[in-house]
């Protein structure tokens, strides 16, 4: 490409919300799923979708979208193949961050913590009640290997079709859960002028200690 791309005057007023220290739960969790729902009402069509960034064993970091599949106390979970790249991040280093973006609102939530791997029965559980189309998919594909084209890859899936043809697939050991278990949350509102207000939630040993930040 020759030439800048000049986004400097690209931007926008934040003006749907204000947050205020009154407004927050004791409890990140519920803050949470109070933010979750108000997402869904606003008209956000995929509003558990969050941007995954890990970091390889030399640090090098990397980030992509999954989707929130489940969370309670001890975290929040998604599913993925453990061969795919953020799978092989996580085996060499067990921490990431999360970052939610719901725009209908001005809102950012994002997490930090420790990952660990969900038992397999989870992982099962879960595979069973996806689709059979997403099943076949996992299945037949190793995910961030390298491939010829995509006729080889619906190839795959077609052979396992005809394979099982009652759908019934069964999952690669290697299609597995994730928990990430946050000691940070913070929840990020816009306002106007890029004022925004921002609370940080960190455990300490007393609990959840909340924490305004300069925007």
């Amino acid at each position: 490409m020759e030439g800048e791309v000049d986004h400097r005057a690209t931007r926008r007023d934040f003006r749907a919300g204000t947050l205020a220290r009154a407004d927050l739960d004791p409890d990140p969790w519920m803050q949470m799923q109070c933010w979750l729902q108000e997402a869904e009402s606003a008209g956000n069509f995929d509003p558990t979708a969050m941007a995954l960034a890990t970091a390889d064993g030399d640090g090098f970091p990397n980030v992509r979208y999954v989707l929130l599949k489940h969370f309670d106390a001890r975290g929040v979970c998604w599913y993925t193949d453990s061969r795919s790249q953020k799978g092989q991040e996580l085996a060499a280093n067990a921490r990431a961050a999360l970052a939610f973006y719901w725009p209908e609102l001005d809102r950012q939530l994002r997490l930090q913590g420790a990952v660990s791997l969900l038992p397999e029965s989870d992982a099962e559980s879960y595979f069973q009640q996806r689709p059979v189309g997403s099943r076949l998919a996992a299945a037949a594909s190793e995910q961030s290997r390298e491939i010829v084209d995509r006729a080889h890859l619906e190839a795959r899936v077609a052979e396992l079709a005809a394979r099982y043809p009652d759908g019934d697939v069964p999952r690669n050991p290697a299609w597995r859960g994730y928990r990430l278990a946050p000691h940070r949350f913070e929840f990020w509102q816009g306002r106007s002028n890029r004022l925004h207000d921002r609370f940080v939630y960190i455990r300490d040993e007393k609990g959840w200690r909340i924490s305004r930040l300069m925007p």
